[in-house]
């Protein structure tokens, strides 16, 4: 007679298989220990605040709608010294955020081209790089900071030297950029033909702006649709259609257009009095910081992008030289594409420190969200507490942002199983 499943008792469930049994176990105990973790962030949440009763203060972000009574010298949006502390400190986020982003774009642009240089065959070109990452990844960020940030202010000459016909200093790039010791100042983007702002109450948002990231990004979706159609004909006829010439009609055509409409043109900075005026003004604290954070982290970046190359076999170089491709082309269409598996899990820590470490400002002066809500405003209300917990909860929404965007970039080059 066969044996079948239905011949067994099934096993009746008893609060001891919570414990003995195997497929029980591992959930009671995460469940045990998420309850003890609850109890004891209560406790502790509960013990702040009997504490602070009995010191007579309350828990409570009012704190953010009166008055800061402070400057800040470089930001992004309007604001004065009579707006509130949830103002500046809104400024100071973005003060941030302008840092790491443009700390992060020199870090993966000096570290790709530190890393590739550092394999290359040329032993002192490769020597040179080895230099650079041994130097700048052995001294501290903040000491890189200090001395970028002295190099400008006591190195570079004053607004009065550009004046008069015995000026010793001269603008560059055709009189439209000045370095001084008080910053650098840069053309900037104006439109006379402007679509106007839109006021969202604590802040005003441009339409220009709006209207150029649209158009840029449905250039990019429309060149995609292009590039996607020429690979279906590829595949189905074996010969793959010119797209450059598409390509770059679709991607500068509408922009140049809609500058055009707009009435694009640069405001240049010109020597008025005992400064400049006109133009952006970049501060010596936020080219410090800007440099010293890229320059530093891209030499961790090389070292991620040379261990990336490295483990990508030879044998896929080998078959693009025997294809005939050039060296150039062998690095950029076969070797980095692969050893971006490699290469992006580690950028995504460096991305994160390029972050965290902008909080090291506070050392030049410049005006972030350390120095704004982390610093003159809990100084000035006294709410310790409430300000650097919001602080920790920006920087780690932030954090989890940048995380998760680099993991779903991560999660589409890296091989999938079939």
């Amino acid at each position: 007679m066969a044996t079948t499943a239905e011949t067994f008792p099934r096993k009746v469930f008893r609060p001891s298989m919570l414990l003995y049994d195997k497929r029980y176990r591992s959930l009671t105990i995460q469940v045990v220990v998420l309850f003890l973790l609850m109890g004891f962030f209560a406790w502790l949440i509960d013990n702040t605040l009997t504490n602070l009763a009995a010191l007579g203060r309350d828990f409570s972000f009012r704190f953010l709608g009166q008055t800061a009574g402070y400057d800040i010298n470089q930001r992004l949006i309007d604001y004065n010294s009579q707006m509130t502390h949830g103002r500046a400190a809104v400024v100071g986020l973005l003060n941030t955020l302008l840092v790491a982003v443009l700390a992060c774009v020199l870090a993966t642009v000096v570290g790709v081209l530190a890393g590739v240089l550092r394999l290359s065959n040329n032993w002192l070109v490769a020597g040179l790089m080895t230099v650079y990452v041994e130097i700048f990844r052995n001294i501290p960020t903040l000491l890189w900071i200090l001395i970028i940030f002295a190099i400008m202010t006591e190195a570079m000459p004053p607004p009065s030297a550009f004046r008069g016909e015995d000026a010793t200093s001269s603008m560059l790039l055709w009189d439209t950029v000045a370095v001084t010791n008080r910053g650098v100042y840069i053309p900037e983007p104006l439109f006379s033909r402007s679509l106007g702002v839109i006021d969202m109450g604590s802040f005003l948002i441009s339409i220009d702006l709006l209207a150029i990231v649209a158009v840029v990004g449905l250039s990019i979706w429309a060149n995609k649709r292009l590039l996607a159609h020429a690979t279906a004909v590829q595949n189905a006829t074996g010969i793959r259609p010119k797209t450059w010439w598409k390509s770059i009609l679709i991607l500068v055509l509408p922009i140049v257009a809609l500058l055009v409409v707009l009435g694009f043109h640069l405001g240049y900075p010109e020597l008025r009095g005992f400064n400049f005026a006109g133009g952006t003004h970049l501060r010596n604290s936020l080219i410090a910081l800007w440099f010293a954070l890229g320059i530093y982290t891209g030499a961790f970046v090389a070292e991620n992008v040379r261990s990336g190359i490295l483990a990508v076999s030879k044998g896929q170089t080998e078959a693009a030289f025997a294809l005939g491709l050039r060296p150039g082309l062998t690095m950029r269409l076969v070797i980095l594409p692969q050893a971006l598996r490699v290469i992006i899990p580690p950028l995504i820590s460096q991305y994160l420190n390029i972050t965290k470490n902008t909080s090291l400002a506070l050392a030049v002066g410049y005006m972030d969200l350390r120095s704004t809500l982390g610093g003159i405003t809990i100084n000035q209300t006294g709410r310790e507490l409430e300000g650097m917990l919001l602080m920790m909860l920006i920087y780690l929404v932030i954090s989890l942002l940048i995380s998760g965007a680099m993991n779903v970039y991560n999660a589409r080059v890296k091989l999938k199983e079939r």
